[in-house]
């Protein structure tokens, strides 16, 4: 009997022992199984212009009453956005106020100041409608319902008289009628969340109504361009709160122009997921179908919904533009990088406190070589992905290879294909902005072939820009 239950014991602690070999042979032979990066650049396989849904920025509330994106216009600028969301516009400018007989008034000066920020990096305004102003709320609190409704439509439909008005003057001066046309006002930011206030799908505490009444301050406002009004603005992408906003909405026959939702993930294939899932239910239902062409779009995104300081580094880089590969190619019209710029202590920031570049800066930079049709990239790998384009006589070409757990070193061939006769350099730019070039690169039938000696060496979370010109 002693013996037996030696030997059991013994099995025992030889099965546990094995435990972790089991889970690194695993480990080891799924890495094994990853598939190589072969990159082949076909000039001739182009799918149309190089989608610009990637060109988004949102700007969180880092600091109240102050003119934050002011010290980074420039910065901002050199990275061409189209759209800068901007959150907290109602408690961190000071538009609401009441007058001695009780009665609401409005000041758009500060928020003026900081929406001509934005116009001066090129790019327009997007809107999150949001918070509750205390002098409005039921419980005084930004999070809380309005005490009446009436004024919250109001105050919805004097924002868009401002910023989509056809007379409003600004700081910066009258504006083109293209820089006030189809402006975004977005309601809300993450009703679902409790910091926020843990608004419902349904009843009680209802973020529909919410939005009733939103889309009617948007009907009464006179004198505008044509704009654009959307939610629900989830922390995720979630069923319940499309399908029953969207069934509020239909039986309720609101103007709604676009689908919102956050998603931050390290996994770079959720976001291609969250388009999947959305088209999947709007196909359940015919009730839906006149919401399947809208636009969607992802109005926060990122590496982690916390402050995580990876997100500062090459993974964080790295992980930006290998999300962007997949936004590029899927159906999303826009998708806002959070955020533009850290509060005084380190947060989610492209840029610090002081407007310093962190790495997701140079990262968005390098996809600037991006212009002209986009090119379909073959051979991309587990963890090596590619984006491509053709202007002229200029291919450019970015790689990225994603690895969470920094492990992943390849030698990357790449091809490129049908080039037209004549003499060609290509300049390599690493993320450091370094930079290689190789002169009088004469095409072979066709084809530039950097294989063998000549492949692109990349180690885990590097990110290299190719350009290929064409110079006689």
């Amino acid at each position: 009997m002693k013996n037996l239950k030696t030997k059991i014991l013994f099995y025992i602690f030889l099965t546990f022992l094995a435990i972790p070999f089991f889970f690194l042979s695993f480990q080891f032979f799924s890495r094994a199984a990853a598939i190589k990066a072969n990159i082949i650049v076909d000039v001739t396989k182009t799918s149309g212009p190089f989608p610009a849904r990637w060109k988004a920025l949102a700007q969180g509330g880092e600091e109240a009453g102050v003119r934050m994106l002011e010290p980074v216009v420039a910065q901002v600028s050199e990275l061409y956005p189209s759209f800068i969301r901007l959150d907290h516009i109602y408690d961190f400018y000071d538009v609401v106020s009441r007058d001695p007989s009780g009665g609401l008034k409005f000041n758009f000066d500060k928020l003026d100041q900081t929406v001509c920020d934005i116009y001066h990096t090129g790019a327009k305004p997007f809107f999150s409608l949001g918070y509750m102003p205390p002098v409005m709320s039921d419980d005084g609190t930004l999070i809380g319902k309005p005490k009446s409704w009436a004024e919250w439509s109001l105050l919805v439909q004097k924002t868009i008289e401002r910023y989509s008005g056809q007379t409003t003057v600004l700081p910066c001066g009258n504006l083109d009628g293209f820089w006030r046309t189809d402006i975004h006002y977005e309601i809300w930011n993450e009703p679902d969340l409790e910091t926020f206030g843990k608004w419902k799908y349904l009843g009680g505490k209802s973020y529909p109504e919410l939005y009733l009444h939103s889309a009617k301050g948007a009907n009464a406002a006179q004198g505008t361009f044509s704009f654009k009004l959307g939610g629900p603005v989830t922390t995720a992408l979630y069923k319940n709160w499309i399908q029953k906003f969207l069934d509020y909405v239909s039986v309720n026959n609101l103007k709604l122009d676009f689908i919102s939702w956050h998603h931050y993930s390290k996994k770079t294939n959720d976001y291609t997921d969250d388009i999947i899932k959305l088209n999947k239910w709007l196909s359940e239902s015919s009730r839906y179908d006149r919401f399947k062409n809208l636009e969607r779009i992802i109005s926060e995104w990122g590496y982690d919904s916390e402050k995580n300081p990876i997100a500062d580094t090459e993974v964080g880089a790295a992980h930006t533009l290998a999300s962007i590969r997949n936004f590029v190619n899927a159906d999303i019209d826009s998708a806002f990088l959070f955020e533009i710029k850290d509060g005084v202590s380190p947060s989610w920031g492209i840029l610090d406190h002081q407007g310093n570049k962190k790495p997701r800066w140079y990262a968005l930079q390098m996809l600037n070589a991006l212009n002209g049709n986009q090119i379909i990239v073959e051979g991309e790998g587990t963890f090596v992905t590619a984006l491509a384009s053709k202007n002229a006589d200029k291919i450019s070409l970015v790689l990225t290879n994603y690895d969470q757990d920094g492990r992943n070193t390849e030698a990357v061939p790449v091809v490129f294909k049908n080039l037209t006769p004549g003499k060609y350099s290509l300049t390599k730019t690493y993320l450091n902005g370094k930079k290689d070039i190789t002169l009088n690169l004469d095409p072979i039938n066709g084809e530039v072939n950097l294989a063998l000696d000549k492949a692109i060496i990349m180690t885990a979370n590097s990110i290299v820009g190719l350009e290929l010109n064409k110079t006689n």
